[in-house]
């Protein structure tokens, strides 16, 4: 048995899953879409391993703003950004590429 596996991820996004919950998904264009799953629609990103950047929904992160969604992006830990509802999906992507 394989005790590694290899991943293309070169990081992560970690999304507060309860965030997300209390806005009822909040993007996309109908606005009814969770940020975790707009973002692994971008381009290079994804869930599997041989995705560019991983995006993974989390527990609480204890943050609990109002009407956004609090995310980790692993590259930049110390830094957490804080992503109001309806936020151009594309825009955040192309920032979390950088």
């Amino acid at each position: 048995m394989k005790d590694q596996v290899r991943a293309g991820w070169t990081g992560a996004v970690l999304v507060c899953g309860k965030c997300s919950k209390k806005i009822g998904g909040g993007f996309g264009p109908k606005g009814k879409t969770p940020l975790a799953k707009a973002l692994r629609k971008q381009g290079g990103f994804g869930k599997g391993r041989k995705a560019r950047v991983g995006v993974v929904e989390t527990r609480c992160l204890g943050i609990c703003p109002k009407g956004a969604v609090t995310i980790v992006d692993t590259r930049t830990p110390g830094r957490w950004r804080i992503v109001a509802g309806g936020a151009e999906i594309d825009a955040l992507a192309e920032q979390l590429r950088g």
